[in-house]
């Protein structure tokens, strides 16, 4: 049996503690822009995405782990998540501008 339940949301401290290290990992590269130009672009089809996950997931989960997997096809559910993570980037965005 596996440790998670598909159906069981992301906690709200889950949720941000994975957009403050996907958001950590594009800023320490610098692809502020490409990453929110493609965010904004895909953001109605991020349910489908987190779908797809969840699909692929017997092919990803040997090589990200079924749990983690399951965390990012939770957090794609919500445009309100990806919009969270845009606004992170934005923000460390600017503090590199300043």
């Amino acid at each position: 049996m596996l440790g998670f339940d598909w159906d069981a949301a992301i906690t709200d401290e889950e949720r941000d503690e994975m957009i403050e290290s996907l958001a950590q990992k594009v800023h320490q590269r610098g692809l502020h822009t490409p990453t929110i130009l493609f965010l904004e672009m895909h953001k109605p089809f991020t349910y489908l995405a987190s779908q797809s996950l969840i699909l692929g997931s017997g092919f990803l989960a040997p090589l990200f782990g079924a749990g983690n997997v399951h965390r990012y096809a939770k957090l794609l559910e919500s445009k309100e998540n990806v919009e969270r993570m845009i606004c992170r980037i934005e923000e460390m965005q600017e503090k590199r501008k300043s």
